[in-house]
């Protein structure tokens, strides 16, 4: 297994549509970095974002989860309470090929600020939005630039290609279009 470079990034960009929309430089001017890098892909954060809140006093259930647990916002920023979180989406549209598998770290820009970035790998013959959860670590107020980098994707293909893959298995957050709860 390899780790794939900005080259290999741009062409399957461009001939498979791996990354729609796709950016083949990276831009960085006044904003936080987003676009083709030298091995790997700076995603941008959507401006729609559900904001976890404790109004209601319920229990965060994976297994049965409660929307009204978050309040939706729809702007250029978003503020995340102290000690919270909110789910948002990538403006990109990623349809993984069968013999990659990439894993998502968030950018160091935020990380320096104490808000991590939380996202599952994308699996091989994997399509979607990607849902991102982000964390405000800090007693304060954080603010998410919304059109801007979030995080990191880095792209490891296989030297074959995997017996059994998520589109194989119907796996449940397949072609999720914008920020998806979780599904049981």
């Amino acid at each position: 297994m390899s780790i794939k470079p900005d080259t290999w990034i741009t062409r399957m960009a461009r001939e498979h549509q791996m990354i729609d929309p796709f950016v083949d430089d990276q831009v960085r001017q006044g904003v936080i970095s987003y676009g083709v890098s030298s091995y790997g892909y700076d995603v941008r954060v959507g401006d729609e974002f559900k904001v976890f809140t404790n109004v209601y006093n319920t229990v965060v259930d994976p297994k049965s989860f409660d929307p009204k647990s978050f309040v939706d916002i729809k702007a250029d920023v978003c503020i995340i309470p102290p000690n919270s979180f909110a789910l948002a989406s990538t403006i990109e549209y990623f349809r993984i090929p069968r013999d990659v598998l990439t894993v998502c770290l968030g950018k160091s820009t935020y990380a320096r600020c104490g808000i991590i970035v939380n996202v599952t790998p994308f699996e091989p013959e994997w399509e979607g939005h990607v849902t991102i959860e982000i964390s405000n670590t800090t007693p304060l107020p954080a603010k998410i630039y919304a059109n801007e980098g979030i995080a990191q994707v880095l792209f490891f293909q296989s030297d074959e290609p995997c017996a059994r893959s998520y589109k194989d298995k119907k796996g449940k957050y397949q072609a999720q279009r914008g920020v998806t709860l979780p599904r049981l």
